[in-house]
């Protein structure tokens, strides 16, 4: 039994991640609603929450775990099993470089096209979609070779860098260069507890 809150926004990848990764645990959670978009993460009420004004956010009793890399984390040790999170130090290693790209190339290109597109955020789209292309290439590298990104299994890493990928199209970004990305997303959609964004 757990006590699990997630302060959310339905439409953030972020956000979308740890739905994920609940729903493929097998977690009940109570959803908390904030939209981001209207500005409720920057209130002096949610500071309280989360100081850098930002979601998501998940409370499991006392801990409070803010970021959504530290979430999945948190998730993975403390109610997934091993191969979500190797503990192993390679293994672990080669989850952390995935999540980088999540964090960098993705977030930075993928996401950012995408509130670009959808939500009018002033970036510049082509730097945008260069920044992508350089990060679903290199998943296009590994995935021409292996089913998933870090490990002969799923773990974190393809949680992480899943939703922004799978969302490509809102932000102009083309997938069709990159079939081996294309088969991995259909994997994931194939994982038992997927979750559609809108879910």
């Amino acid at each position: 039994m757990t006590n699990l809150q997630l302060y959310d926004f339905e439409r953030s990848g972020n956000c979308y991640k740890v739905r994920l990764l609940l729903s493929m645990l097998g977690l009940d959670y109570q959803r908390i609603p904030i939209d981001s978009s209207s500005g409720e993460t920057q209130t002096a009420e949610f500071k309280r929450v989360n100081p850098r004004g930002q979601i998501p956010v998940l409370v499991d009793g006392e801990a409070l775990i803010w970021d959504s890399m530290a979430i999945l984390v948190y998730l993975a040790r403390r109610y997934g099993d091993e191969p979500w999170l190797p503990s192993n130090a390679l293994a672990e290693a080669r989850v952390m470089q995935w999540l980088a790209v999540s964090e960098n190339e993705l977030l930075y290109g993928l996401a950012r096209a995408r509130v670009t597109v959808l939500f009018n955020k002033p970036f510049d789209l082509g730097q945008c979609h260069r920044e992508a292309a350089a990060g679903v290439a290199a998943m296009e590298q590994r995935l021409a070779d292996a089913a998933w990104l870090a490990a002969p299994h799923p773990t974190i890493a393809d949680i992480a860098c899943y939703p922004y990928v799978a969302l490509a199209e809102d932000g102009r970004f083309s997938l069709q260069p990159y079939p081996a990305v294309r088969a991995w997303l259909a994997r994931v959609e194939d994982l038992p507890g997927w979750v559609s964004l809108l879910a």
